[in-house]
């Protein structure tokens, strides 16, 4: 009997379940068969992989040739599975002496000349793959993105005859080493090239050594997008296992970012679609809040995104992750994002301008700003007012700001301060841990007891407060808050219900 077994994983959102894919060779009319829930990319494999075959200079058999993907009730797609079934069929033709094939898994599609292509979702392979301790061989294409992983023997190659070669350890292939380029940076804007604007720069300080969400206000110009397309530059660098986690999503898109310690920004045009932005599909791909995981989700224009987009924030913003439901599966993404946004007052932006004279109605205003709900603007830490900047200190040549490194290296020092002391991110902190790393004395329970009734805030937003305000007293190397920093964390709440 002809059979052999090879192994490949499938792709289900972050998870990639193994796939055993068995091939039985037997006598009968030539012909050859896939069965187990293989999708139409699948089914089309075995015309790549026969002139893959033949083009390689193997034989393929005159036989009939079974091809089982189990386990048969999980769905199969794409071209992954092409390298394993060829691999599979020169081994039960015995063209191939692979004794050790059991301690390889293989991934990769093949052209009809028999070279390798990368496939999407080979970092939430490889990963399994090292939990499996086998050793994973791939297209050259995918080589670097999985060797972020330390310890995992990978194997790149570019032709099936390279595979063979290396199975029949006639040449054994070069094993991938991944070496970090420190030279690899993307360029951001400085802060030292806004003018003015302090309190916008010190909240997006705040924003970034806590991890909070933060939304600017003000008329058009004023600097709002400049401002905050220059976030990233204070942030500091993704470590390996936060870098592991965004390029596997990546991954599953099939777009991996070259600078793999960069945090993500995305920046989703206003006409995008609420299963853009969360992601879906029939077998459901990540959206831009999975995207933004570990980064930035930078909405301009806030209030010109459809309403009901605007509210598939709300879950996330909570949870950090995304749930979509499908008929045979429930895929789970992770989406740990920090939420900047912009937005004029009104819609002719120009309400409170020192410059321009608004011309809506109040009417128009009241629409405009209803878009953003209450409960999605309770989610949002900080409200930050953005003025225009006076015309002399525009024009005048003023003493350079402060620059971007200068902010993060206070940024740095104070997330690790919040990680030393609890191991997360003030914003992240909820239940027991909110109760025991955010002592308030009895002066500022009593202001913020007041603000609440004066600013009618919910509990979601005295909890967000209290978290900003331990941020604030981190950035001053305090090791409790004060009053003075309950009443800087309220200054940011302004615009927490508007009254127009």
């Amino acid at each position: 009997m002809a059979l052999a077994t090879v192994y490949s994983r499938a792709l289900l959102g972050m998870n990639s379940p193994l796939v055993t894919i068995e091939v039985h060779l037997s006598n009968g009319l030539p012909s050859l068969s896939i069965v187990g829930l293989p999708e139409a990319a699948v089914k089309e494999s075995k015309d790549r992989v026969r002139s893959a075959i033949i083009n390689s200079g193997f034989d393929f058999p005159s036989k009939r040739i079974t091809i089982n993907l189990a386990p048969a009730d999980l769905p199969k797609e794409g071209g992954r599975f092409d390298l394993p079934i060829a691999i599979g069929i020169l081994i039960a033709s015995k063209q191939l002496a692979a004794l050790e094939i059991e301690k390889y898994e293989l991934a990769a599609e093949l052209s009809l000349s028999g070279e390798l292509r990368a496939v999407n979702g080979i970092l939430p392979f490889a990963l399994q793959c090292y939990q499996e301790k086998r050793a994973l061989i791939l297209a050259e294409d995918n080589a670097n993105e999985v060797s972020l992983i330390k310890n995992l023997p990978v194997y790149p190659a570019n032709t099936l005859q390279e595979v063979v070669m290396h199975l029949s350890k006639a040449q054994i292939l070069r094993q991938a080493l991944y070496q970090r380029n420190n030279a690899q940076q993307i360029a951001y804007g400085d802060f030292n090239e806004v003018k003015g604007q302090f309190q916008a720069k010190r909240a997006l300080e705040i924003a970034a050594a806590g991890g909070h969400n933060l939304l600017f206000i003000g008329p058009p110009g004023a600097g709002k997008t400049m401002l905050a397309s220059r976030f990233n530059s204070i942030l500091p660098e993704l470590t390996l296992d936060e870098a592991i986690e965004v390029a596997a999503i990546y991954s599953i898109k099939g777009n991996v970012p070259e600078h793999f310690f960069e945090r993500p920004f995305r920046t989703p045009h206003h006409t995008s679609s609420a299963v853009s932005l969360v992601g879906g599909g029939s077998n459901p791909k990540p959206g831009e809040i999975s995207l933004s995981h570990n980064g930035v989700l930078f909405l301009d224009e806030l209030p010109e995104f459809d309403r009901t987009v605007l509210e598939v924030l709300r879950e996330p913003l909570e949870s950090s992750k995304v749930v979509i439901s499908r008929a045979y599966a429930q895929v789970e993404y992770p989406a740990k994002f920090q939420l900047i946004a912009a937005m004029n007052p009104c819609p002719c932006g120009y309400l409170g301008s020192k410059n321009k004279s608004c011309t809506d109605t109040e009417t128009q205003i009241n629409r405009y700003q209803h878009k953003l709900s209450g409960p999605l603007l309770d989610r949002i830490d900080m409200q930050v007012e953005v003025l225009e900047i006076d015309s002399n200190a525009l024009t005048s040549s003023l003493p350079e700001a402060e620059s971007s490194q200068e902010i993060k290296k206070r940024v740095i020092k104070a997330r690790d301060k919040q990680l030393t002391r609890q191991g997360i991110l003030n914003a992240c902190l909820v239940g027991k841990a909110f109760d025991q790393f955010c002592i308030l004395g009895d002066n500022e329970r009593q202001l913020l007891q007041s603000a609440i009734e004066k600013m009618k805030l919910s509990a979601r937003a005295y909890h967000r407060i209290v978290k900003m305000a331990r941020t604030i007293a981190d950035l001053k190397d305090k090791e409790s808050i004060g009053a003075d920093d309950i009443q800087e964390a309220l200054s940011y709440r302004r615009f927490d219900r508007f009254s127009t």
